[in-house]
């Protein structure tokens, strides 16, 4: 009887080991695995719709024969996003390797565990046949002293019986669990060869695109002196419009010293200092304070001006996609998006300038407390000085260029008298 109840003991032993083993190996690694995993699957999804998107772009320029700055921007966009989209399928590879060697360690100590119970099984028949035959048996119950302990012998018999028959069913259950656990690595062996083979074709359409980038670039570099007019007419646009927003920074500010002077009792006398440079702040009212600080707190978090598109060219001094030699400064970020696409406020606050640029075509200013955001080279605006506007407020439509069927939106944000860079403050959008 001692020896049944030490193999009994071993048995349920076994089991808790394996069990709590099996746990503690699969639980964190699984759950990382698994978040791990989705965050790819869902940036690979964004990266696939981005090179839709692109494609969809492409299309568009594609009806004017002559290559366009337009496309070679698409196209180097469309390039970038199909390297992130292989660099995340790589990284999605290494998420699956990692899941088949826990798949593989998982199915190894269910394996050795369900062994060790076989064994332990085996040593329960063994020690069945040689004390627990029929024989032996009715001699055991036959000799107790009296009739409950006979009972007593009996009902052990019965539990040991019972015993067994649970040792079979565990030994059973372990064998299906580690089948189900083979199945589910086959499956994402499969998973794995599947991916291997979208990795294979996205580079096959890399190498093609780069082929078209340089075609492109190739056509642009003939082209050079138009293409430096150009740019040279874009810089010219670009830094009267840095003026007239300075401009209008000192005009407010000078305004604003007037107001608080005139509460004070000293109108009399008074001379804007913000235009000489004597102060640069603006003396804001409490919801202009709210606002302007509501307006820092979502640095990162603001919505894009366009609800589609991507940056063709972003903030500072950077090379000329074409033009050897060649730097661009840009004082905000360019962004191509679909033709005639809707602009809208980034955050709520008061229009303060609505004018007409040459090159820019028509602009919008919104102030929201100590900050700017200026909309550039828009048609068919619907906005006018001193409105107030909503976040995600459209504001007009991006002009439509005529000679390329071009819709880029430049964007800027300023903080007094600072520019700042407009992708810190945009929502990422993966």
């Amino acid at each position: 009887m001692k020896s049944a109840r030490i193999l009994a003991f071993s048995g349920w032993r076994l089991l808790l080991s394996a069990m709590v083993g099996i746990f503690l190996l699969c639980g964190p690694v699984a759950a990382q695995t698994a978040a791990e995993k989705e965050k790819l699957q869902k940036t690979k999804r964004q990266l696939e719709e981005e090179i839709r998107y692109t494609n969809e772009l492409l299309e568009t320029t594609q009806k004017n024969k002559q290559i366009s700055l337009d496309k070679l921007q698409i196209l180097t966009k469309k390039i970038r996003s199909r390297e992130s989209l292989i660099r995340t399928i790589n990284d999605e590879l290494n998420e699956l390797d990692v899941q088949i060697s826990v798949e593989n360690i998982q199915i190894g100590k269910m394996s050795k565990q369900l062994q060790e119970m076989k064994n332990e099984y085996a040593r329960m028949i063994y020690h069945a046949y040689r004390i627990m035959n029929g024989r032996n048996k009715l001699m055991f119950i036959f000799s107790a002293k009296d009739f409950n302990q006979a009972y007593l012998r009996l009902k052990y018999y019965q539990q040991y019986a019972a015993w067994r028959r649970r040792q079979v069913e565990r030994i059973e259950s372990t064998q299906l669990a580690i089948n189900s656990q083979r199945r589910e690595l086959e499956m994402v062996k499969n998973q794995k060869l599947d991916l291997i083979r979208t990795q294979q074709a996205e580079k096959l359409k890399l190498d093609r695109e780069k082929v078209d980038k340089a075609k492109a670039v190739k056509e642009f570099t003939s082209r050079e002196k138009q293409l430096i007019k150009t740019l040279k007419n874009k810089q010219t646009a670009a830094r009267r419009l840095e003026s007239e927003i300075e401009k209008l920074i000192a005009e407010e500010i000078r305004a604003s010293e007037e107001r608080t002077a005139k509460k004070e009792g000293k109108i009399s006398g008074v001379k804007g200092t913000g235009s000489k440079g004597k102060s640069t702040e603006l003396d804001m009212t409490p919801r202009e304070k709210e606002l302007s600080a509501s307006f820092a707190s979502n640095r990162g978090r603001l919505p894009w001006p366009c609800e589609k598109g991507f940056v063709s060219s972003g903030f500072g001094e950077h090379p000329h996609p074409v033009l050897e030699y060649v730097k661009v400064k840009n004082n905000g970020i360019d962004i191509i998006t679909e033709r005639g696409a809707q602009v809208r406020a980034v955050f709520g606050g008061r229009v303060s300038w609505v004018k007409s640029f040459p090159n820019l075509n028509k602009v919008v200013i919104i102030r929201h407390g100590d900050y700017l955001t200026v909309y550039s080279n828009l048609d068919e605006v619907t906005v006018k000085d001193g409105q107030e506007v909503n976040a995600r407020q459209s504001i007009g439509r991006v002009h439509i260029d005529p000679g390329d069927q071009r819709s880029e939106l430049h964007f800027e944000i300023w903080r007094g008298k600072s520019l700042q860079d407009p992708e810190d403050w945009l929502a990422r959008k993966y």
